[in-house]
């Protein structure tokens, strides 16, 4: 096994994007339908996390080349933390240490992760989950964390724990094999073009693509600041979080049926119904026809779909806030992701990705800021497994992830399904939005109204 590892351009730039007004942490909560103590879950990352090599690896010369080195003090008990919360110990405790927690940057001479076990929520307990954005992308990292589900994890396949390296184990790629098929078409079009540029036997293909790859980044660079609404202004250090009650995924399937849109499509319709309310709500809807965002997009080849670091681009949608009809927002939406489909968006935005990763801090800094302000939020939408899952014996109740955003950007909201329901989840700069349920609240109103409207009987699912 490697002792030294260089990170990759693209994880390095990740690694150096961190500032304390937008540090790069995926932060994840895990709802257990039933207690579990600190010394059980502790028994669990021995088994099934610390497996994965990356977990007790840190990353040394950061300024510089920076590259994994395993720890030689590793101790688990600095990454497990046993927590309680104050007064009635529910969801809205909850979601102010999950705030608090988003606030604080990971200790960089240690392995880049943390774990906080709520002994006692909900009549279970709840997990709260930091990974730095350097040891992996958010599709591979809620891979790893699905991976110590009881239904996925294989004691006999892997008797030793010290030769799996950065892959995900075998049992994975098997019981992952829904979620990963429910991927978009545009995923598989955007796999096949990176395949093209590097394809010995594809030439055409790839004088093609490097055309598309071009014009992608003058779009980038041309494209101009996305200015106008409360979204956008100076950052603090102080975050909040929040998430939606769930919504039924046979609900919004049939939806997309109706009006022959994806779930993504109607999901992201709903998202800038959201967003409009909200901008309205701070008088400033006359000032903001769309507010762009930042998507990202999975790029992993098939044989590397499993593998730790990041392979995704990112790909700028803007969101129709500035339509009055619910129905106009998400057919608008479901055209420019068709078009973004046929596009090499999100491979150009790898490309520079990569690049930043080794200029100096300076330059990354600025180019960061350039694109940033290109955008006022990022959102992902991430397809879970659709049974239940358990940690240990104790059913998974609820998986709810948040992305990392970059530079300037202020707004980061995350879609996540699992067990046939969707979630929302909010993550933003406690200054810009100071109280974001009402755009969670107002996400669900969205798509229950358009419900209503399109679907012969809306209750069912």
């Amino acid at each position: 096994m490697k002792t030294h590892e260089p990170l990759s351009g693209v994880d390095a730039a990740w690694l150096r994007m961190d500032a304390p007004t937008n540090l790069m942490t995926i932060t994840v909560v895990l709802e257990l339908a039933a207690p579990m103590d600190v010394d059980a879950l502790k028994a669990l990352l021995k088994e099934r996390f610390l497996g994965f090599t990356r977990f007790r690896q840190r990353v040394q010369n950061p300024d510089g080349a920076p590259y994994w080195e395993l720890d030689p003090h590793f101790d688990l008990d600095q990454h497990v933390h046993r927590g309680a919360l104050p007064g009635a110990a529910g969801k809205e405790e909850l979601k102010e240490r999950v705030s608090d927690r988003m606030s604080v940057p990971l200790d960089r001479s240690k392995p880049l992760w943390q774990m906080e076990l709520i002994e006692a929520y909900r009549g279970g307990s709840a997990i709260i989950v930091r990974l730095h954005h350097c040891i992996g992308d958010g599709m591979a990292l809620l891979q790893v964390l699905l991976s110590l589900a009881d239904e996925y994890f294989d004691p006999d396949r892997f008797p030793s724990t010290e030769h799996r390296g950065g892959l995900l184990p075998g049992p994975v790629r098997g019981a992952l094999n829904a979620a990963r098929g429910t991927l978009n078409t545009g995923r598989r079009l955007l796999q096949e073009g990176a395949r093209a540029l590097t394809g010995p036997s594809h030439a055409l293909h790839r004088v093609k693509q490097s055309l598309s790859v071009g014009a992608a980044l003058s779009k980038f660079v041309s494209l101009c600041p996305d200015t106008g609404t409360p979204l956008r202004g100076d950052l603090g250090v102080a975050q909040r979080a929040t998430w939606s009650e769930p919504l039924s995924l046979t609900r919004i399937k049939r939806l997309g049926r109706v009006i022959d849109a994806k779930v993504n499509d109607v999901l992201l319709g709903a998202v800038a119904g959201a967003l409009r309310h909200y901008i309205a709500s701070r008088d400033a809807l006359d000032s903001a026809d769309t507010v762009r965002a930042l998507i990202p997009v999975n790029l992993r080849p098939p044989e590397q779909a499993f593998e730790l670091g990041n392979r995704f681009g990112l790909v700028f949608l803007d969101l129709p806030v500035g339509l009055e009809n619910r129905l106009e927002r998400v057919l608008a939406v479901k055209a420019q992701m068709d078009e973004i489909k046929n596009s090499a968006e999100a491979i150009a935005a790898l490309g520079v990705l990569e690049s930043l990763g080794y200029v100096p801090l300076g330059v990354e800094d600025e180019a960061v800021r350039y694109f940033s302000n290109k955008a006022s939020a990022v959102m992902t939408n991430v397809p879970g497994p659709q049974e239940p899952l358990h940690l240990a014996g104790r059913r998974l109740k609820m998986v709810m992830p948040w992305v990392p955003r970059a530079g300037h950007v202020g707004l980061g909201v995350s879609v996540f399904s699992y067990d046939g329901e969707v979630r929302l989840g909010i993550a933003c700069d406690a200054g810009l939005i100071p109280d974001p349920d009402p755009i969670v609240e107002t996400f669900a109103d969205e798509f229950d109204r358009l419900a209503a409207r399109l679907l012969p009987t809306p209750d069912a699912s």
